[in-house]
Parts: structure tokens; C-alpha cells; sequence
């Protein structure tokens, strides 16, 4: 089994930051590199890689024999609790092969980095929990149920009161911050 990568990709990330990312528009520098809540699943190593220009999901090897190498730029769709995530893979010289979900790029809504960092702990969170799994399609002509909501406690009240915004856990999941069920920003 190879070790946690959590050290390795916030060095290989920093090291992209210094080299090729300083000074463009899209860069928050309010945010800093880092690797949150890797964690083994199914054979990898998956968390969350939060940058000052991107938050992402990211796959990393664990288990060398679970490991299917994918062509840099192709996808390959993962199940979760609340639904399949389309990951892009990637590969550095000091990463080597990985894959990514983008939740947020760039991330230039946040603040500052605890609130990046509550994001990225909440949507890999919500990842696990199938309430967050978007409702099927309803059959055609069928009415469409309102479905009634109480205001929220804990750390998504917490990132609503800091973002001035209402969301849903399921908007978090999808990059979403008006919770109105519009597209994800990217």
C-alpha cells in the first residue's frame, strides 16, 4: 500500500503556485495549498486538494493493483452515496498519475482559507451521504412536490452565514452557491 499522499501533493501544488501562478487574475491569494481529509476508499487515497486557484476532488493510488491507469485528460466516472462524479485524470513528474472532480475553480468566491476549508470538509462529506444524491427525473406530466426546509445548524449554517448565502448540501456537492439549482460555476 503506498502512503497517505496528503504531504507530497501540497509540496508538488505549492511548488505550481511559486513556478507558474503568482500574479494571474484568477488566483485567490487568500487561499492557501492544502491536501484536506485523504482518506483510503476502495483502493485510492481520495480527499480534497484545495489551491488558490482550484478545489478539487482528488483520486490518488493506494492500492498499486486497484489502480487503472487512464491517458492524462480522459475521464472515468466514480460512485458515491450521492451520485457519479465524473474524475479527469492528470500526471506531474512529482505526483505522478492522478485524478480530479473539480468542485470550485477558481476560488475566488472565498473569503479567506477557513472558509474554503469548511467547503471542502462539508462536500466531501456530502459526497458520503445519499440525501445529497440529485432526485430522479419525475415521469413526464407528473406534478413536482415542494419539498419543505428548515433552516440548518451547524457548519453549513455556519459557511451560509459567512458566505451571505443559502445553500444546499447538494449545491455544495455541485459547486453551487445561490442554492437556486443553477449550473455549477466553474
Amino acid at each position: 500500500m503506498l502512503p497517505d499522499p496528503s504531504a507530497r501533493l501540497e509540496h508538488a501544488f505549492r511548488a505550481v503556485y511559486a513556478e507558474r501562478m503568482l500574479g494571474l487574475p484568477f488566483v485567490n491569494t487568500a487561499i492557501r495549498v492544502e491536501a484536506l481529509g485523504f482518506a483510503p476508499w476502495k483502493g485510492y487515497w481520495f480527499g480534497v486538494m484545495v489551491t488558490p486557484w482550484a478545489m478539487n476532488l482528488l483520486l490518488a493510488p493506494r492500492d498499486p493493483a486497484a489502480w487503472r491507469p487512464l491517458p492524462p485528460g480522459e475521464k472515468r466516472r466514480y460512485a458515491f452515496p450521492a451520485g457519479s462524479f465524473d474524475f479527469v485524470s492528470a500526471h506531474t513528474e512529482s505526483i505522478g498519475e492522478y485524478l480530479v472532480c473539480s468542485l470550485y475553480s477558481p476560488v475566488l468566491e472565498f473569503t479567506d482559507h477557513e472558509i474554503a476549508r469548511q467547503t471542502a470538509r462539508l462536500a466531501r462529506e456530502a459526497l458520503f451521504d445519499v440525501a445529497n444524491a440529485e432526485p430522479p427525473e419525475p415521469p413526464m406530466g407528473a406534478p413536482i412536490a415542494e419539498a419543505a426546509s428548515a433552516p440548518g445548524r451547524g457548519p453549513l449554517a455556519e459557511l451560509e452565514t459567512s458566505l451571505g448565502t443559502s445553500i444546499s448540501r447538494r449545491d455544495l456537492l455541485h459547486g453551487r452557491f445561490s442554492g437556486d439549482g443553477d449550473a455549477p460555476r466553474r
